[in-house]
């Protein structure tokens, strides 16, 4: 099994720098992994009295039955992971605030490989950390798997994001959310935030900006890209032509499914 180390935050600590009122409903935050997992979980920590925050375990398929507790509405708790759809988790899910945080899947390829290539990630790619391989190469294997070891990109969304798609679950888009952090003192922001409080049942305190700076503080965040300790390969900034065309290829539509336009 893929083995991934992440240094700790202060979180739990600067949470008690603001007033929190006791959560009424459990919510809990779904992202397919590498779509800014951390960004959501960190800013809504600071929304949600520790107690109430469910840090013991990362909930996925795996672990659901063990940690299904988390989502039950008897004792309200924030929780995360990476749920993907099935008839227990629907189950589960079904009385939760469920977010679910979704990116670029051009974006998202970059993003995966330079996880990959982290040495904050051992999952049996050492091969590819020692330089193996291209990075052309390497990108393919963020789209189509790598055998045996990592699934494809269309598997990934399909399980993670599409099949979630038209039930109650409240989709975001990683993109839109860094956008808004940029612009945080205007209006447009206010209402984007005032939306995903709603969606979660949260009331929106006076200081809610403070609060989602200091959550979506990127030092915080141990899978920033700044943060991640130094990859193998240099990667380019955006998706080659070509990288492009094997997405659309390898995933017809699902750009479009999950609010992208043309790039």
């Amino acid at each position: 099994m893929p083995r991934i180390t992440m240094r700790a935050d202060n979180l739990n600590e600067r949470n008690a720098e603001f007033a929190q009122a006791p959560l009424k409903h459990p919510i809990f935050l779904n992202s397919v992994p590498k779509c800014g997992t951390h960004l959501v979980r960190n800013v809504m920590r600071m929304f949600v009295p520790v107690p109430q925050q469910y840090h013991t375990a990362f909930i996925q398929i795996p672990l659901l039955r063990q940690h299904g507790h988390a989502l039950s509405p008897d004792k309200p708790m924030l929780s995360w992971g990476h749920l993907l759809f099935s008839d227990d988790s629907a189950i589960l899910t079904r009385r939760t605030r469920h977010i679910l945080m979704v990116r670029d899947p051009y974006d998202w390829v970059l993003a995966r490989a330079r996880f990959f290539l982290s040495e904050n990630f051992d999952g049996m790619t050492e091969n590819l950390k020692r330089g193996g391989a291209d990075v052309n190469d390497i990108l393919n294997m963020m789209i189509f798997g790598i055998h045996g070891k990592a699934p494809n990109m269309e598997e990934i969304f399909r399980f993670n994001a599409a099949a979630w798609l038209g039930t109650t679950t409240f989709l975001i888009r990683y993109e839109e959310m860094v956008a808004h952090l940029k612009k945080l003192d205007s209006k447009e922001s206010e209402l984007y935030f005032a939306r995903l409080f709603h969606a979660c049942g949260i009331d929106v305190p006076a200081d809610w900006r403070e609060r989602v700076r200091v959550g979506s503080d990127r030092k915080q965040s141990a899978t920033a890209r700044e943060n991640l300790q130094a990859d193998a390969l240099e990667l380019p900034d955006e998706l080659p032509d070509v990288q492009k065309r094997l997405v659309n290829y390898a995933a017809p539509g699902l750009r479009e499914l999950l609010g992208y336009g043309p790039r």
